[in-house]
């Protein structure tokens, strides 16, 4: 589906009869790092003034470089009217499941910038129930609407900074190079070494290795 039939086909996807004023401000909502086996799940709003010039370079944060969205990460602070990004952390995301806490950092967001939006536009297909502003969801909305792609640009680029930081601190996972999603390598160091705090014990791959004793400690007690 391309990108313009995409936006056409989600225009049905509002919350209850939500219509968009053509004069609201519109905070545009994403998130990044659903899929890791670690780390939390970053969720991000962004606000642009619609009467300030258009901030260029844009785009779906997957389809630019690492050094591109920090570029277009400064910018974007610079130029929004609001924004806000939310880290939300593997206990919550174990105890309520990754898609739970993934509405719910959506919540939160809004909730943080409805001081100046009138409405929200939110990557996806779902409206979360419980948004302070009526909502819009837009499939594919991180390559079509500029303040998604912006919120999309926040949350990586934050997400990413967390697993350097993290990496710092369990080098043996190499979390600085996959940022906690699932290569191979990622699983070989899980096999080894066992989780640690910062790894989702609700993904099944995480937990597997629970069950089983680490390779390393394997290793150990057959010498």
């Amino acid at each position: 589906m391309s990108r313009r039939h995409a936006a056409a086909a989600s225009l049905a996807l509002f919350d209850g009869a939500a219509v968009i004023d053509p004069g609201h401000r519109i905070a545009g909502v994403d998130e990044a790092g659903r899929g890791p086996l670690a780390g939390p799940v970053a969720v991000a709003a962004v606000v642009f003034d619609p009467q300030r010039p258009r901030l260029n370079g844009l785009d779906d944060s997957k389809q630019l470089t690492a050094a591109r969205r920090e570029q277009l990460h400064d910018r974007i602070l610079d130029r929004a009217l609001a924004w806000h990004v939310v880290l939300v952390d593997v206990e919550a995301i174990d105890r309520l499941n990754i898609y739970q806490a993934t509405l719910q950092g959506m919540r939160d967001v809004v909730a943080a910038v409805a001081h100046v939006a009138g409405f929200a536009r939110i990557d996806g297909n779902v409206v979360p129930k419980g948004l302070v502003l009526p909502a819009q969801a837009l499939v594919g909305g991180d390559g079509i609407d500029r303040a998604i792609m912006a919120a999309s640009i926040l949350a990586k680029v934050s997400r990413d900074r967390y697993m350097l930081d993290l990496h710092a601190r369990h080098p043996q996972y190499g979390f600085d190079q996959h940022k906690g999603y699932g290569t191979p390598a990622h699983l070989a160091a899980l096999r080894e070494h066992g989780p640690c705090a910062e790894h989702r014990r609700s993904f099944a791959p995480v937990r597997e290795c629970l069950e089983a004793p680490p390779a390393g400690a394997a290793a150990i007690a057959i010498a």
